[in-house]
């Protein structure tokens, strides 16, 4: 679609689909006319739904964005819309076949001598943000950080100070006096706090529910995550603490640092309860000796770096029909640019990718690439069928109702966002990335998990399309939300970032809605705008057990 073009009513995105999405609502009865073919709806179809552009059989093929994404259960006409009912889920085998993958790279001329103001560490990594970091190693210590982050975040101008303590002590008053309830309105958000040291943009915390009772690879596997996290080039100072007889010794996560990068210099503070006088002890402990860390960090200033030092991870959530329309296309070809640049992209959600395991493994440059993709797919797949489950269960019921009716359409919207650039490594769960280019993660499709997964490889800045909405954020990487409709961007204007709606409109084009993106996230890396999630600290963090997660 171009920025030209005047609006449309339905869109086929690819030549060889036998199916349409409509991009308004569209009534029974209505002919529509696409590619020189007219159709009567047989039925009302609901914008971002589909329906069939060719009479078929139960058991045909049904073809959307040029892959197998269902076959048919019963007959359909053209012009019916597209439902559980009449669809399920299928996708085509997969294997590596030495496929002579060519890419055509966008122009990105406009870009090439662009830079941002980041954090430079000194392992040669650019961070995107400077923030210091809290690691319990085991679930216990949990409460002992959040009386820390109180404490911290209240003091030191982190605190994200809403209206709503304000709001909670009017209705108090007014229930003292007799007042009436419903007649206490929220008040406006009062402004964020002057922070004390300007050049720590946060300090985090990464509460969890492992490091003891699970089995020691889960033990293990939360190691080497909290590891990526410390060597996170976003985070300049780390405090651990530990209760001492957890399964996740001090020992092993400092071992797994060392993995991680064998010259760390951070400042790494570490306090084992069990070896202190008393909590009390530990906990003024932590902050005194933090707060030290702190006025060393703050020295520390950004300083200009080329864009080939970004590392963008790429994610949907709460996604919608229009996710493959608009904001995830937009966003792969932000990616495309980025790779042309040299910068790290990260495509991650493995559960979200059935149906298009073909394309990318064509597009590996390597057959071990491919191979190892091929592994961790099918492996992650056998885990889901064992529990009774499987990729095809992926789509929830808000995804459904958005007209995602199937795992595969799910999931071949879903790989826009990775563009079209060759596939220069796959990534297991915590392993990070290194080479410039694309790269797949092995991560579940969960918001949070697949999120904390993408920074644990490195990511500095994440791209969050959305078409339902959700606040999802990250402890250490910024997310930028896009929405994929105007009318989500305007309801949820204090979660989302960029409106990807006119590109649905016929307003803006893919392309150049894909450099927009890129410039905002030039202006994220820089500090110069903060995301949304990030001003609201939506902090979210939860390692994943290689259990069965979709």
């Amino acid at each position: 679609m171009t920025a030209t073009e005047k609006k449309r009513f339905v869109a086929k995105m690819h030549p060889a689909d036998n199916v349409l999405v409509a991009l308004v609502d569209l009534h029974k009865g209505t002919s529509i006319t696409e590619g020189g073919n007219t159709y009567i709806l047989q039925e009302d179809i609901r914008a971002k739904h589909k329906f069939y552009t060719t009479a078929l059989q139960p058991g045909d093929e049904v073809i959307m964005y040029g892959v197998l994404v269902g076959k048919t259960t019963c007959a359909v006409e053209p012009g019916c819309l597209m439902t559980t009912v009449n669809l399920r889920h299928a996708a085509e085998p997969y294997a590596y076949r030495n496929y002579p993958y060519q890419w055509q790279a966008p122009d990105v001329s406009k870009f090439a001598n662009r830079t941002f103001l980041g954090y430079k560490r000194s392992d040669g990594k650019v961070g995107t943000a400077n923030y210091w970091l809290f690691i319990p190693t085991v679930f216990c210590e949990n409460r002992n950080l959040d009386v820390i982050r109180e404490a911290l975040h209240n003091e030191l101008g982190y605190a994200v100070t809403g209206p709503y303590k304000q709001f909670a002590r009017q209705l108090v008053a007014a229930y003292q006096q007799g007042h009436d309830l419903s007649a206490i309105n929220l008040s406006p958000a009062v402004g964020a706090p002057s922070r004390l040291f300007k050049n720590v943009d946060g300090i985090k915390f990464l509460n969890h529910q492992g490091g003891c009772g699970g089995t020691r690879q889960d033990a293990a596997t939360l190691s080497a995550l909290l590891a990526a996290y410390a060597n996170h080039p976003n985070v300049g100072g780390v405090t651990v603490l530990s209760l001492g007889c957890q399964h996740l010794q001090i020992q092993d996560f400092l071992e797994d640092l060392k993995k991680q990068n064998p010259v760390f210099d951070k400042q790494l503070l570490i306090f084992e309860q069990q070896q202190s006088e008393s909590e009390a002890q530990l906990v003024t402990s932590a902050i005194q000796k933090t707060f030290e860390g702190l006025v060393a960090l703050n020295k520390m200033e950004r300083t200009p770096a080329p864009l080939s030092e970004l590392c963008v991870g790429v994610k949907c959530g709460g996604s919608d029909g229009f996710s493959g329309v608009s904001a995830n296309p937009a966003v792969g070809y932000a990616s495309d640019l980025l790779a042309a640049l040299g910068a790290k992209v990260l495509l991650a959600e493995f559960p979200e990718l059935c149906g298009v395991e073909q394309n990318l493994i064509d597009r590996c440059t390597t057959a071990d690439n491919a191979q190892k993709f091929i592994r961790l797919m099918q492996s992650y797949d056998a885990l889901a069928h064992q529990a009774g489950s499987g990729f095809y269960m992926n789509p929830s019921p808000g995804n459904i109702k958005d007209g995602l009716i199937t795992d595969a359409i799910k999931s071949a919207g879903a790989a826009k966002k990775g563009g079209t650039s060759p596939v220069v490594d796959v990534l297991d769960y915590t392993e990070p990335a290194t080479k410039p280019g694309l790269s797949l993660v092995c991560t579940p499709g969960n918001d949070v998990e697949a999120t904390t997964g993408k920074a644990a490889a490195g990511a500095t800045l994440i791209l969050f399309t959305t078409g339902l909405g959700t606040p999802t954020g990250n402890p250490v990487c910024p997310v930028i939300k896009l929405a994929t409709n105007t009318t989500l961007a305007k309801k949820m204007a204090d979660l989302i970032d960029i409106d990807c709606g006119p590109i649905i409109d016929g307003e803006k084009s893919i392309e150049e809605m894909g450099e927009a993106i890129l410039e905002y996230c030039i202006q994220a890396a820089s500090g110069v705008v903060i995301p949304k999630a990030v001003q609201l600290n939506q902090d979210d963090f939860i390692p994943w057990k290689r259990g069965v997660s979709l």
